[in-house]
């Protein structure tokens, strides 16, 4: 079949052709999106999943969404190893020139602008080209303590806002890599400007341990935030992410050739988009049969072994790699922490550090107490399939 015409898009945060089975999140952000700009108390949400269940292309339906509803959005990525106000003084700075040409927010959002000089100055954040033209206020987000100032900067941008008719949404991807310090900073700011009935909303997305790191970081968060998890679809929401865009092409794919997608791919939407990629890429022509789907298996399989998967088995060091493989030889997951332990030879205590080290690179994490488990589906398959059966290959 014409792969021009091929409507799947495996790649990185590209959105699906059919976001089958996230009504529900999407239609709770689209009601917080709309209260806030009532100046109605909403709740912020913070998106979990496993890699590969589309959370970065949530956050960007959410983002246009607020966009068409009048929010003033700005989108971070957060990166390991970088501080919250690095990232956060540029976008804030572009909300607050937005605002200041809006002649009933002038004299707010100069205001704020005050403040984010002062907040810059304070953690000797140098912007590049983006300039903030006017003299810092003394005494207002300048104490150099991140929860204090970060609070005293939302307040303002908040006011701002506020004045203009307009609200602030800020969205976070990969909300793990922030550091405690920040993280706890931005649940302050946020729940302070919620307290105060300013127009700002958050929404974040990580992965499943973020929930348990933001109780740690505040103990309220949990009613600041609500937490919607992100997963693998169900069966028939499967079918039809795989089903409608072939309808929309007007091509048709037989049942059979859908259930076995469905299966092999367990459901997870990036895998779901891979093999719907291969398999229409196969298909001499419509309907796409079952035939097609089981060759595209091979070519998806190998497609997700050199990109998706390898891309995070290569950030392992050669004791991380032993780690995670001494892991899927256990079979699926979740694992005890003791049995990797006793598999390596090793105590619970002495690959602590390893495993913190495995869990900082977003590799793994602890649904549970004693138990920790692979962010990437399918990955224990993955290292049987290369590094169990191939072991030349570590």
């Amino acid at each position: 079949m014409d792969a021009v015409r091929n409507p799947f898009a495996p790649g990185a945060g590209s959105r699906p052709p059919e976001l089958a089975g996230r009504q529900a999140i999407l239609e709770d952000a689209q009601t917080a999106i709309r209260r806030t700009l009532l100046g109605k108390p909403s709740r912020s949400q913070m998106l979990l999943g496993l890699r590969g269940v589309g959370k970065t292309v949530l956050l960007n339906k959410i983002e246009e969404m607020a966009d068409s509803e009048g929010h003033i959005t700005s989108s971070i990525e957060a990166p390991e190893g970088k501080v919250l106000s690095e990232l956060l003084v540029p976008r804030v700075n572009q909300v607050l020139r937005k605002l200041s040409t809006l002649e009933i927010a002038k004299v707010k959002a100069h205001q704020a602008l005050r403040a984010l000089r002062s907040f810059a100055s304070a953690f000797k954040i140098s912007y590049g080209d983006a300039t903030i033209s006017v003299d810092p206020e003394v005494g207002v987000a300048d104490s150099g303590d991140m929860e204090a100032d970060l609070s005293e900067l939302f307040m303002r941008v908040g006011e701002a806002a506020k004045s203009a008719g307009k609200a602030w949404t800020l969205l976070i991807d990969e909300v793990q890599y922030l550091r405690s310090d920040d993280l706890a900073a931005l649940i302050v700011a946020l729940h302070k400007a919620n307290q105060k009935g300013l127009p700002i909303l958050f929404f974040g997305a990580g992965l499943p341990q973020v929930a348990a790191l933001s109780g740690d970081a505040k103990s309220y968060a949990e009613r600041l935030f609500h937490y919607p998890a992100v997963g693998a679809l169900q069966n028939l929401d499967a079918e039809i992410a795989i089903r409608q865009p072939v309808q929309d092409e007007d091509e048709e794919i037989e049942a059979d050739a859908i259930k076995e997608i469905v299966t092999k791919t367990k459901g997870y939407p990036y895998f779901l988009q891979e093999w719907g990629y291969q398999c229409w890429n196969i298909a001499e022509s419509s309907p796409i049969r079952f035939e097609d789907a089981r060759k595209a298996a091979e070519e998806a399989t190998k497609r997700l072994d050199e990109g998706f998967f390898k891309v995070r088995f290569d950030r392992l060091t050669p004791k991380e790699r032993e780690y995670v493989i001494a892991m899927a030889k256990l079979g699926s997951g979740p694992y005890r922490s003791s049995d990797v332990a006793d598999a390596l030879g090793e105590t619970h205590q002495s690959l602590g550090p390893r495993r913190a080290q495995i869990i900082s690179k977003g590799m793994i994490y602890s649904p549970s107490h004693g138990d920790i488990a692979f962010t990437v589906p399918m990955f224990d398959e993955y290292l049987i399939r290369n590094f169990v059966h191939n072991p030349n290959k570590t």
